[in-house]
């Protein structure tokens, strides 16, 4: 196949880039980003001109997988015009190509669209309360939400063929460091050199080392079900709270403990979330096999390298 990645040179792009390829696809990567990868054209999806030149000169594209975005509800609260202008505008763009090109898509939504929602989160939840019900505490969380909107909306009046993913906490190799990171690339970070960070307490996650989550990714192509939508995580089991993850981290990386401390619950943030992966298992072949305690080493050992330490 002949697939697009927008977002091509970021963390959960490179990855996927890296696993199509070795599958034998034809693949292309666009991002913000000046590099000299192969097969890659710098493209602000933002900007029609530039996401349509892409297609001008690289396409036409059997798939396209859309995860260029702003990613994060703090960077989304300190760059708002960014988020949305990428985000919702970018994404929009793309849609527009998709109604005339009639690729396949592959939109990267997010787990954070279920927002403060306790129970058991299965991809049926946004479609069976109502607004408001599920509470989207951030606008990452509502851009994500609106985009999946736009797909749907697009499916009914032009009959595009989308598939939407919902991913849960990735995490791995080619995840450079931010403030507006997920918390185990901040906490390796800040361990790694020395700096406190908070742990808040009585938050619980299950996360997903990124070559697994890119080997389900990658099995979309081969069953392709338009209009379907895909919890992507780690194995229940493995859930755990925040706080044992920071052990994790301080073990693999010889940090001393007195970096952490320790507070209640974080404003604005779930809890806890029990997330469902029982379609993506069926209908892709999830299978994650790195635990946390093997995947935390490895991106330990991937962060050192990167940051020559």
């Amino acid at each position: 196949m002949k697939i697009l990645v927008t977002g091509g040179a970021g963390f959960i792009g490179t990855n996927l880039c890296n696993e199509l390829r070795t599958r034998g696809h034809s693949v292309v990567g666009c991002d913000l980003y000046n590099t000299d990868r192969d097969e890659y054209i710098r493209c602000d999806v933002k900007n029609h001109r530039q996401i349509e030149r892409v297609f001008e000169e690289y396409g036409p594209f059997d798939y396209v997988y859309h995860l260029a975005a702003e990613y994060g509800r703090w960077n989304g609260e300190a760059y708002y015009e960014n988020l949305w202008q990428t985000n919702i505008i970018g994404t929009k763009h793309v849609l527009r190509l998709q109604e005339k090109y009639k690729f396949r898509m592959i939109f990267f939504s997010s787990a954070e669209v279920y927002g403060d929602y306790e129970g058991r989160m299965t991809e049926t939840v946004m479609e069976e309360n109502r607004i408001g019900d599920t509470y989207q505490m951030n606008d990452y969380a509502i851009s994500k939400w609106a985009g999946e909107l736009m797909c749907l909306n697009s499916a009914q009046m032009f009959g595009t063929e989308t598939v939407r993913v919902r991913p849960v906490n990735c995490y791995g190799p080619h995840e450079e460091y931010t403030p507006y990171r997920g918390f185990i690339p901040k906490f390796i970070f800040h361990c790694l050199n020395g700096r406190p960070y908070i742990v808040y307490e009585g938050h619980k996650r299950i996360i997903d080392y990124v070559e697994d989550t890119c080997r389900t990714f990658a099995n979309i192509v081969d069953n392709f079900i338009p209009g379907e939508v895909y919890n992507v995580g780690g194995r229940s089991e493995w859930e755990m709270d925040i706080k044992e993850y920071s052990d994790l981290i301080l073990a693999a990386t010889g940090a001393d403990a007195s970096l952490v401390t320790y507070k209640e619950a974080e404003p604005f943030t779930t809890k806890i979330k029990t997330m469902d992966f029982s379609k993506a298992v069926r209908d892709l072949n999830h299978n994650p096999e790195v635990n946390p305690q093997e995947g935390i080493k490895r991106t330990v050992a991937w962060m050192k390298w990167f940051y020559r330490m």
